[in-house]
């Protein structure tokens, strides 16, 4: 007879048929990678010998293939009957003595190695499980804190009954496996007590868009099931793996999840088969702080590297993996519980993208996270308990607290999906992005929100927020294509406010970001004025509470707009990484910083901003300089310690040449030198003096981005938003025009940078070929207009002899 059970040691990824995707896959990572310091409990397996011999000893095979013989998978209740009748068969057998001898003498092994009677996680691994066309994770049992022999005999019994639970019949019914050659082998591993600590998961790519240059980590208190299951809102981080490899520090984003309980171990001497586990409130102060700190983030990531690259060169190609990670609360110790390859986005060729857009607005009924760029909409189907399924009609919205693998029969037949609870890496997300079907999880409160029968509209396109309207919406479905066979001389680069939607806008053919709005992360990511939080102890009571609820996380205040601000730049550099990403540094108007929370203390009363404090004059001058301090400390961590060298800074409004020397003299103050580390500070050539004296204005820049809005309005002495002279605007004035000719015409003659980031040419074709026919080096462009204007730039070249790049 074949040996009934292996070591992890024993184990090789090529032992799938043996002991199943999962035990394979952890003895491979023993065997190859604890050598290169990743730390993985150590373990055992049971192999589809011992499933089969368990089987064939007890006289079940014929059994179970006469009750599975007229199954109609479909049918819930036919499912569940016929489901729940082979595992009581199985629950009932007698275990094989032999079996019994072998697995308690492995387990002893462990105990020699870890301390008498260890406590071991059980888990199930079907030899069909983790495969490049299937999924079978999560479909069989898993117990945890087992021991004893007795405790590890009985967990393994109901291991093997979990192989016909109704989830499990039901995926290998549909995707076309036979039941009885699918087998079950156990992986038993020392416990790691994740119930006193932390716990999440891993992909090495990025779950909603496919790129693959971040690692993606999640993490919650507790075991890890919560995470997995959906039942917590998790920590969530993101890395960027190019310059994490050499060495740099590079956290490009952190969103603390509210992670309101976890689970834990319920003590109980008397407990049958280990112990019991029960989910308890977490402390107001703990949900407060980030449940890992930055050197366990990027200590994981790292590992998550390791994990891929190895898989990756195994098996000759690109394979993201998913992985699930463990903190040990008794020794503090960091270790990795599993490793399978990631599914979904694993199969996207990255040829083609569809982009959706809501074409009308409603009213907004509940907002949570985004899963899948698409739009949904149907009827609300609200279910509660697993035991309602049978209620679900296909093409409503599915809406529920969390989900589980019992639940995948009917989020098949589901036009969308909502849950209560839950992140990114949550079983509804998982299984949401495997079918292509939009979800939004941890919508607080959907369920009281939402009416059955209620006709809604799921939004989640593009964007990190996923909303739910009343009412079924317009919207639009386009296909773009990626792939592009050539390629203008003239740089084609994007404009890019949202670090959410740098991901995907990456995936277009481009030559970078002329233009990342400083201003977009401080309102939407930051929302306070940065000297409220220098400032902090003097601000109105009102004020700090607001603040105290948007800082949650952060002991120090001002740690927080550094830190949120590089991470929204980061997060933007990192997407268009090693291309050059030009970040203007802000240029809000008075009443804007204004607006922001607590900034009203602080900004002067103008009656005409647009023409006032803004841009280069405020970084220099006393009012400000402060703040502009901490959007100098945001850079500098985004290119020293995040190593993306490739952001570059931009100045805006910058009227004379003593104003640029000031503010060039408060970047150095700064500690962000030009020419140093290959930084190139940039002037935003948008008012006519910094045209009419170009030449003296590139002795000191690296080079110009012409603003053309701006330009425009002081060229022709008007207000765009004034609605009496707005129809006088218009970038295609002749006078206008002649000043972007000059702009390109001094910056080539002094062999300077120059390119546009303005709204003209996305808006008009002639621009665009005016442009390029000065010779202008780059157009930085909407998204939306990235690749139609490359074409034309393609063949306007063409048509001018112009040399062309391939």
């Amino acid at each position: 007879m074949s040996r009934l059970t292996l070591g992890f040691a024993e184990i090789r990824l090529e032992d799938i048929p043996v002991v199943g995707g999962k035990n394979a896959s952890l003895g491979e990572m023993y065997r190859e990678l604890t050598p290169k310091g990743i730390k993985i409990p150590d373990g055992f397996a049971t192999t589809a010998d011992a499933y089969f011999y368990f089987l064939q000893s007890s006289g079940l095979e014929s059994s179970i293939n006469e009750i599975l013989n007229k199954l109609d998978p479909y049918d819930t209740k036919d499912l569940a009957e016929k489901g729940k009748q082979i595992r009581e068969l199985i629950l009932s057998a007698k275990f094989p003595i032999k079996l019994t001898e072998e697995i308690k003498a492995s387990y002893n092994q462990l105990c020699a190695k870890y301390g008498a009677k260890i406590d071991v996680a059980v888990r199930s691994s079907a030899t069909a499980e983790d495969l490049p066309e299937a999924s079978f994770a999560g479909a069989q049992e898993t117990f945890l804190n087992i021991r004893g022999v007795d405790a590890l005999i009985e967990s393994c019994r109901k291991c093997y009954a979990s192989l016909f639970n109704d989830r499990a019949i039901f995926y290998r019914e549909v995707n076309g496996f036979k039941h009885s050659q699918v087998a079950l082998s156990i992986g038993v591993q020392k416990m790691v007590r994740s119930d006193l600590a932390s716990s999440g998961v891993i992909f090495t790519l990025d779950t909603e868009t496919g790129f693959q240059d971040v690692v993606f980590l999640t993490s919650a208190y507790g075991l890890g099931e919560n995470v997995v299951k959906g039942s917590v809102n998790p920590d969530e981080f993101y890395v960027f793996k190019p310059t994490l490899k050499i060495g740099f520090k590079p956290i490009i984003a952190k969103t603390i999840g509210s992670k309101e309980i976890k689970m834990v171990y319920e003590e109980d001497e008397n407990a049958s088969i280990g112990l019991s586990t029960k989910n308890i409130p977490v402390p107001l102060s703990e949900r407060k702080l980030f449940s890992i700190n930055d050197n366990e983030i990027l200590q994981l990531s790292q590992w998550a590297v390791l994990i891929e690259e190895h898989y990756s060169n195994k098996a000759g190609y690109k394979k993201p993996m998913d992985i699930e990670w463990g903190k040990d609360g008794l020794s503090g110790e960091l270790y990795i519980l599993q490793a399978r390859p990631e599914t979904v986005q694993a199969k996207n060729t990255g040829t083609r993208m569809t982009q959706y857009s809501l074409l009308e607005e409603g009213k907004v009924l509940a907002v949570g996270r985004a899963v899948g760029a698409k739009v949904g909409y149907g009827k609300v189907r609200i279910i509660k308990s697993v035991k309602d399924i049978e209620l679900f009609q296909e093409g409503e919205i599915l809406v529920t607290s969390m989900t589980d693998p019992d639940w995948v029969p009917i989020m098949k037949k589901a036009a969308g999906i909502i849950t209560e609870r839950g992140g990114r890496t949550c079983h509804a997300a998982i299984v949401s992005r495997e079918l292509g079907i939009p979800a939004i999880v941890g919508a607080d409160n959907a369920m009281n929100l939402l009416k059955d029968g209620m006709e809604v509209t799921l939004s989640c396109t593009g964007k990190d927020e996923g909303k739910i309207y009343e009412g079924i919406l317009k919207f639009h479905k386009e296909m773009i294509e990626l792939k592009q066979t050539v390629r203008p001389k003239t740089n084609i680069m994007m404009n890019v406010g949202n670090p959410e939607e740098a991901f995907k806008l990456s995936a277009i053919p481009n030559d970078g970001v002329g233009l990342a709005r400083m201003e977009f992360i401080i309102n939407s990511h930051i929302q306070i004025h940065p000297l409220a939080l220098i400032h902090y102890p003097e601000i109105k009571e009102s004020d700090k509470k607001l603040i105290d609820e948007l800082t949650v996380g952060y002991e120090n205040k001002v740690d927080y707009f550094i830190e949120k601000l590089a991470q929204g730049i980061g997060k933007i550099a990192a997407s268009f990484y090693p291309k050059d990403v030009i970040v203007r540094m802000s240029d809000f108007k008075t009443n804007e910083y204004a607006n922001l929370l607590g900034g009203s203390d602080f900004e002067p009363k103008e009656d005409n901003p647009m023409l006032g404090f803004r841009g280069a004059s405020r970084y220099y001058n006393p009012r400000y300089r402060q703040g502009f301090a901490l959007e100098c400390a945001a850079i500098k961590k985004v290119r020293e310690e995040m190593g993306l060298f490739n952001v570059k800074v931009m100045i805006p409004f910058c009227r004379t040449i003593e104003e640029g020397k000031k503010v060039l003299e408060e970047l150095e103050k700064n500690q962000l030198v030009q020419g140093e580390h290959g930084l190139e500070v940039y002037l935003m050539c948008e008012l006519p003096s910094n045209v009419i004296l170009a030449d003296e204005f590139l002795k000191y820049f690296d080079g110009f981005s012409i603003g053309s809005n701006d330009l425009t309005q002081l060229v022709l002495g008007l207000d765009r938003d004034s609605e009496i002279v707005a129809p006088l605007f218009d970038e295609r004035n002749e006078a206008v025009k002649e000043m972007l000719k000059k702009a390109i015409k001094v910056a080539k003659a002094n062999n300077k940078k120059v390119g546009i980031c303005g709204q003209a040419p996305s808006d008009y074709p002639e621009i665009a070929q005016l442009l390029v026919e000065c010779g202008i080096d780059s157009m930085s462009l909407n998204p939306d207009a990235v690749i139609s204007t490359s074409l034309k730039v393609y063949e306007w070249e063409k048509d001018h002899d112009l040399k062309l790049l391939h």
